[in-house]
């Protein structure tokens, strides 16, 4: 019966949001409160569980979304992503230029917090498609594809890194067979699925792209790469040196609040303010009247993804995870597979690839020992899982449509059947590494 109400809840959110027309924010409201019902929450928590779902997962992004907007509407603005756009034409040619926004978004996806990167290179990709009349669809599936994958599958991000610790795995061999398996799935769900995707028609928002500049205003190529590659520069940077420095250092707590993603792109705000703002000889006024734009063009997003943080927890509070987990643990299936498809039925249901990737590992952790697998395999195996089928439940599913302006069957048909792909040639990287290990 569990299954069946998150199944009629979801259900209920799809009719709301395509039959009835209604706004996504109140369509997740309403389906958050009659899922708390289903569930059987206790009446007096129900309104509590929706608070707290948006309040955490905008305490979560607020900072990063409105920062990464204001970002982007900057460098597009100044000219530099059209620069960045142009440089990257030249040395791919218009041919690749699919196979560089993957490169793009698997270097930089590796450092960078999923939401940072999509809201710091998605209007880069626009730029690209606008500049050269190609499909956003097109130029922005693989760059997305790679910043999935690396969330998913590759520490130091929170859920592959919690995973290693809960197995006690090795995050060096982690790292290093999760890049084996990322290379051939970042291929196969970016670049050659995104052929199949010229043809889908997106009218991204307006505040991420800028008319063509005549070549003589544009900013230098270092300028605009330094500026626009800033918070992956001081991400990477502050990293390295907590690696580095000893347990207890000193300095420790001051690298960890400059890595923290809010305090980085605030940074670069800042930064951008000066480079592409001030020393060009832009008017203060102007440029903050172009960050207040920004912001609003973003408020019914942070709207959206607070309404389905409010569905993740009614979910989460009501034991759905945990109950489909246990009911699947007796299951007789290799442990890799049975491991993924845990997280999979998680994913699809609570819509959070780190809270479907820690529930499964909780429940896996005390049985490892007798599961007779590389452990290094079940944190990739798991992370393939949770990014199975993102849907109406999954703030990235809404991120994506509305930046890129989708009808919900357009959405689903490219964001979800990627991260679809993703996560099933994920899993048979995972079984392919395992009859060598």
């Amino acid at each position: 019966m569990t299954i069946f109400f998150v199944l009629v809840s979801i259900a209920l959110l799809v009719l709301l949001i395509v039959w009835a027309k209604l706004n996504p924010f109140l369509a997740f409201l309403i389906a958050s409160i009659v899922a708390g019902f289903l569930l059987g929450l206790p009446i007096d928590q129900i309104a509590g569980a929706v608070q707290k779902g948006m309040g955490n997962l905008l305490g979560d992004l607020v900072v990063v979304i409105v920062m990464g907007a204001m970002l982007g509407k900057l460098v597009a603005e100044s000219g530099a992503a059209q620069r960045i756009s142009g440089f990257l034409m030249g040395l791919f040619g218009k041919n690749r230029i699919t196979w560089a926004m993957s490169l793009t978004g698997l270097i930089v996806g590796i450092p960078l917090f999923y939401n940072v990167g999509f809201v710091l290179l998605v209007p880069l990709a626009f730029t690209v498609a606008y500049q050269y009349r190609l499909s956003a669809v097109y130029v922005g599936i693989p760059l997305l594809a790679a910043l999935s994958v690396t969330h998913g599958f590759l520490p130091p991000h929170p859920s592959p890194a919690a995973l290693v610790a809960q197995f006690e795995a090795n995050m060096g061999l982690t790292l290093f067979y999760g890049l084996l398996i990322t290379l051939p799935t970042v291929a196969i769900a970016g670049p050659i699925f995104a052929t199949r995707l010229k043809k889908i028609e997106s009218h991204p928002l307006k505040t991420f792209q800028a008319e063509p500049l005549p070549e003589s205003e544009l900013p230098g190529i270092a300028n605009s790469l330094i500026t626009a590659l800033l918070p992956v520069f001081l991400l990477i940077s502050t990293t390295l040196i907590s690696f580095l420095l000893p347990e207890g250092h000193p300095s420790s707590s001051v690298f960890s609040f400059l890595g923290d993603p809010g305090v980085v792109m605030l940074v670069s705000v800042l930064y951008a303010t000066y480079s592409l703002g001030i020393r060009r000889k832009a008017p203060m006024k102007k440029l903050m009247e172009s960050y207040t734009q920004a912001t609003k063009d973003i408020a019914m997003i942070l709207l959206i993804v607070a309404g389905a943080g409010a569905l993740k927890q009614i979910f989460t509070d009501s034991g759905v995870s945990q109950e489909i987990a246990e009911g699947l643990q007796s299951w007789s299936v290799h442990p890799l597979i049975l491991a993924w498809t845990i997280t999979a039925i998680i994913r699809v249901c609570v819509g959070s690839a780190t809270v479907a990737g820690l529930t499964t590992a909780g429940i896996i952790a005390p049985i490892i020992h007798t599961m007779n697998v590389d452990p290094n395999l079940l944190v990739l195996a798991i992370g393939a899982g949770s990014l199975m089928f993102s849907h109406f439940n999954d703030a990235g599913f809404w991120m994506y449509k509305e930046f890129f302006n989708l009808s919900i069957k357009d959405t689903i048909k490219t964001w979800s059947l990627m991260e679809t792909l993703v996560a099933i040639i994920g899993l048979i990287g995972v079984l392919a590494l395992d009859l060598f290990i």
